[in-house]
């Protein structure tokens, strides 16, 4: 009975609820103040035929061809997209944090691990639908390169979703589903080089000062990112919805698109090819990343101040 008290304590406390919206509020703070770098990493990854320059030089490039304001075209669909995401993300993991703690034994990296790779999994199935959508939104009136690529018209979200849903099928809403579960694992890779490095800086009862653990934080999420950037390149091209495969459907023809896919763009560009923007990427994520846990730990800790929580709850 305690368990089962525990468990329903867990998702449906105040507390899982703090932690959500304050992640989302992070990661929206965070996106705005570093959204251009996700514009030219996007147009990177999409429009194959544009030359893989730096990332200012890009960010010139757009601004001079499309205007400023384009930098921060799509930006409303990726904030919604990115508040829904790291709300169910932080919920989801808070939630069965709360659970696991009110359980036996002791709160384990193995057992995180899990409960991040799990509220991954969550995440992905329920907001793959938005980042479709928003991924569409976001290269909608850009100045392609790859004529191939054409121009789409839709008039916000919910047009957007309307015109998919009765054009291309309610799946095609899960576009780029396989490659974002197995993506789940970037936060797993991420933890395990963070907690590596760690260890080694503390070794001996010394002391890791803030600037350390910032840095090996910074160094953890590149190596994550860069480890499994390609399958985020071929996640966005999928999303993109222009890529139509071999015509298979299921599990089947999800694997057939992306193993298709990582093919031709090595044969056509060089393995090199699959790290296309990853400079956009690898300053996006880390700045964004950082900035986020900022915002994120200054609202919980208000948040809990004003509520009079404090740690005792939470054991």
């Amino acid at each position: 009975m305690s368990n089962s008290g525990g468990s329903v304590v867990g998702l449906l406390s105040y507390e899982t609820l703090v932690h959500a919206v304050a992640g989302a509020m992070g990661s929206v703070t965070a996106m705005t103040v570093f959204f251009p770098l996700d514009t030219a990493k996007s147009r990177l990854q999409v429009d194959d035929k544009r030359k893989s320059q730096s990332t200012p030089v890009i960010l010139a490039e757009i601004a001079k061809e499309e205007g400023f304001l384009a930098l921060y075209r799509g930006w409303f669909p990726v904030i919604s997209s990115l508040c829904c995401s790291n709300f169910v993300y932080f919920y989801t993991f808070n939630a069965l944090k709360k659970v696991a703690a009110s359980g036996p034994g002791k709160p384990r990296p193995g057992k995180d691990l899990l409960m991040g790779m799990v509220a991954g999994v969550v995440n992905v199935i329920l907001t793959t639908p938005m980042w479709v959508v928003n991924t569409r939104l976001k290269l909608q009136g850009v100045r392609f390169r790859n004529e191939d690529l054409h121009q789409t018209q839709y008039r916000g979200i919910f047009n957007a979703f309307s015109q998919i849903i009765a054009d291309e099928g309610v799946g095609t809403l899960w576009n780029g589903t396989l490659p974002s579960l197995i993506l789940v694992v970037n936060p797993a890779v991420q933890f395990m080089i963070y907690e590596a490095m760690k260890r080694k800086a503390g070794k001996g009862g010394r002391k890791i000062s803030s600037a350390k653990i910032f840095l090996i934080g910074a160094i953890a999420k590149a190596i994550a990112t860069t480890a499994t950037y390609p399958l985020q390149t071929i996640q966005a091209i999928l999303r993109f919805g222009q890529y139509k495969g071999d015509g298979k459907g299921g599990l089947m023809g999800s694997i057939s698109n992306i193993f298709f896919l990582f093919m031709d763009r090595i044969k056509k560009y060089s393995f090199l090819g699959l790290y296309k923007g990853l400079e956009a990427k690898l300053l996006q994520t880390v700045l964004t990343a950082a900035l986020m846990f900022v915002v994120y730990e200054k609202i919980t800790a208000a948040t809990f101040r004003v509520m009079g929580l404090n740690k005792k709850l939470t054991h």
